[in-house]
């Protein structure tokens, strides 16, 4: 749907149509070198259609980039908006809070750096205010968290307002590592753009690679052999398995659990070293290509991965058997860092935390994409919210993907197909296209649209962290300050991810 900037608002109403279609993404693009001006495009996931919803504004060259504030009707389009003000420089009229985002004080006034007159290797140095958001009164007091934090840890900056311990509201100030990589990505080739793709996010490596070669294949006339979807499919659930393991043993490190921090971790080396057998390296890289698959899963590396999981699945097992016995732990993850599930609604939450407030969202299920139609499991939910809940749909996504990577198995045996990828040929330019996959952490999106010379001219992307992030300042009022590394824990969110 194509509308102007003044319509905007009420179209994204009629898209949304009450939050049943939820905002799935919104970013903006600049057209000038095509004759036209910026625009704003958002996309809808419409479950129903199987499909996403597309709705682009567009504001002619020289014109105001003044437009009516969706935040206030979809508070999930808050955190893009404000992206979309700092990297574009649209002004959306009655936002609650338009601090920057992306770029924090050390960049410059009047800077937007996704303009096209902006140089790829442009060097810019100035200073911004920024003030964090907090709760004043008598009796109210602060606590600084971070960036810089304990451990090997992203840089992240929290601020409590507290009454005693109570956690009465949290500021997160994020976006400390922005590496630039949707500019970047400006003027590349699909295959010099893989490798930069491939190093968005260490924890879904699969996952994004999977999106970006999605939204290069449907420019493209070709269809991607089966054998290839047989082992990118594999390739993700194993993703999700090292994943979800070592989060559960790591939702432990908040309380100390130190037997279950143990058990996680080896169980996630195990995995990890399962995935080098594979493709060769610990994250998966280098497997998947646009077209299909690099390389082929042998006979001998699909008996190590039947072996090798049937331990993990046995360890796992103890290991949850362990943490649910222990009632001073149990006491500490039920009810504490509650998202209910109207706020998951309108936060247009993903994965894990979404499914743990009873949103049953999973594209998997919702948009079919590969060959997931074909294959027998259960989306995993939960209607607590709180941090067990999260534990208890990692732990039943857990057994959900080991009962997937076997299925899989079974189809690479009986499948004697030897092509693992096509020719995808000439690309069409200046259509936009996107690619989806199921992270660990939710649904993975990414937009593509190439310029007349197959180059890319506009890529967004968008994480499974990126619409969960506002739900933990959310998560931990009425909460006491030391189950914050706790309540975090159970979200397990990517940091870099999301600055891209």
């Amino acid at each position: 749907m194509l509308v102007k900037p003044e319509n905007l608002r009420g179209a994204a109403n009629i898209c949304s149509d009450g939050g049943k279609r939820p905002l799935a993404a919104m970013f903006g693009a600049d057209e000038t070198l095509r004759g036209g001006g910026l625009a704003i495009y958002c996309l809808f996931y419409n479950a129903e259609k199987r499909d996403l919803d597309v709705l682009k504004a567009e504001f002619p060259a020289d014109s105001s980039l003044n437009y009516p504030c969706l935040t206030t009707l979809l508070p999930a389009a808050a955190w893009y908006e404000r992206e979309l003000h700092d990297m574009f420089g649209f002004i959306p009229e009655g936002h609650p809070d338009l601090r920057p985002l992306v770029l924090h004080e050390s960049f410059p006034e009047g800077f937007h750096p996704l303009r096209k007159q902006i140089p790829v290797n442009c060097k810019c140095h100035g200073h911004r205010e920024y003030e964090m958001m907090t709760s004043g009164g008598e009796g109210l007091f602060e606590v600084p968290v971070g960036p810089i934090h304990a451990g090997i840890i992203e840089p992240g900056h929290f601020r409590f307002s507290q009454a005693g311990e109570a956690m009465l509201q949290l500021d997160a100030k994020l976006f400390f590592t922005h590496r630039g990589i949707e500019k970047a990505l400006e003027g590349k080739t699909v295959t010099e753009a893989l490798p930069i793709i491939e190093r968005i996010c260490g924890a879904c490596s699969v996952a994004n690679t999977l999106s970006f070669c999605q939204a290069v294949e449907k420019l493209s006339a070709s269809k991607v052999p089966y054998r290839a979807w047989l082992i990118r499919t594999m390739a993700l659930e194993m993703e999700r398995l090292y994943n979800h393991v070592g989060d559960t043993g790591n939702i432990c490190a908040g309380v100390g659990f130190s037997p279950i921090i143990s058990m996680g971790a080896r169980l996630k080396e195990y995995l990890q070293q399962l995935n080098e057998l594979v493709a060769g390296n610990r994250f998966l890289r280098g497997l998947i290509i646009p077209g299909g698959v690099s390389m082929d899963v042998e006979e001998k590396q699909l008996e190590e991965i039947s072996d090798v999981l049937k331990e993990v699945e046995k360890v796992y097992a103890d290991m949850v058997h362990i943490m649910w016995e222990q009632a001073n732990f149990i006491n500490r993850i039920r009810t504490t860092g509650i998202v209910r599930e109207n706020t998951a609604f309108d936060l247009a939450m993903v994965g894990v935390g979404a499914r743990a407030s009873g949103v049953a969202r999973d594209s998997r299920k919702d948009m079919g994409f590969g060959i997931y139609d074909e294959l027998d499991f259960d989306i995993v939910t939960e209607i607590g919210g709180d941090v067990e809940a999260r534990i208890k749909v990692r732990i039943g996504e857990v057994r959900e993907s080991l009962k997937l990577v076997r299925q899989l198995i079974s189809k690479l045996r009986r499948n004697a197909e030897t092509e693992l990828s096509a020719d995808l040929g000439e690309l069409r330019t200046l259509e936009g296209s996107w690619g989806i996959s199921e992270s660990p952490r939710g649904d993975n999106i990414h937009w593509l649209m190439l310029d007349e010379a197959g180059r890319i001219d506009r890529s967004f992307i968008r994480s499974a962290s990126y619409p969960n992030w506002p739900a933990l300042t959310v998560a931990v009022q009425g909460d006491i300050i030391p189950d914050f590394p706790l309540i975090n824990k159970s979200f397990e969110l990517c940091y870099a991810c999301i600055d891209r």
